[in-house]
């Protein structure tokens, strides 16, 4: 769930309640992308999560394993993510001060240190903008698909546990 959060800059509720209803396949590219519904979400704007190479990867390791939630432990939906396997591995990644939050932050800095545009990283991190609605275009998710993947790989110039490090040390 973490690396889905930080490939995906998704908030923790919406992570744990993600469906896989919620899920709308894009044949001309591929893959799929996730629309979390208006009334679920913060802003009452329809969430996009495009999924990243890494981000995908998640999720086709998870899928099959319940037939409504994307992630759950047990037969059910995971609550919260700041949970005692969150813990265990803050103490063995030795990144005790961060905090499930700033996942999402982490992912928005990627994207800035990638090149991504602003209003790219707002459509990514789901932002309100007025711009992203029910219905995209293949060149639009295709353009957003290219700037999430910037992240992945040889692209990205810092690792996530030492942009985590730099936002909290300062």
């Amino acid at each position: 769930m973490a690396l889905f959060k930080v490939n995906t800059g998704t908030r923790e509720k919406k992570v744990c309640n993600l469906r896989w209803e919620w899920e709308v396949t894009i044949p001309e590219l591929d893959t799929s992308v996730f629309l979390i519904p208006e009334e679920r979400v913060k802003n009452g704007e329809v969430r996009l999560v495009v999924l990243n190479k890494v981000a995908r990867s998640v999720i086709e390791n998870v899928r099959g394993i319940h037939p409504d939630y994307v992630f759950t432990y047990r037969g059910h939906p995971i609550n919260v993510i700041n949970n005692n396997g969150w813990q265990n591995a803050r103490k063995r990644a030795a990144l005790t001060q961060v905090r499930v939050h700033d996942l999402k932050h982490t992912f928005g800095r990627r994207l800035r240190a990638a090149g991504v545009t602003y209003e790219d990283r707002q459509d990514l991190l789901g932002h309100k903008s007025g711009r992203i609605t029910t219905h995209y275009s293949g060149a639009e998710l295709q353009s957003l698909i290219e700037a999430a993947d910037k992240v992945c790989g040889d692209n990205s110039r810092k690792s996530p546990a030492l942009i985590l490090l730099k936002q909290k040390t300062g």
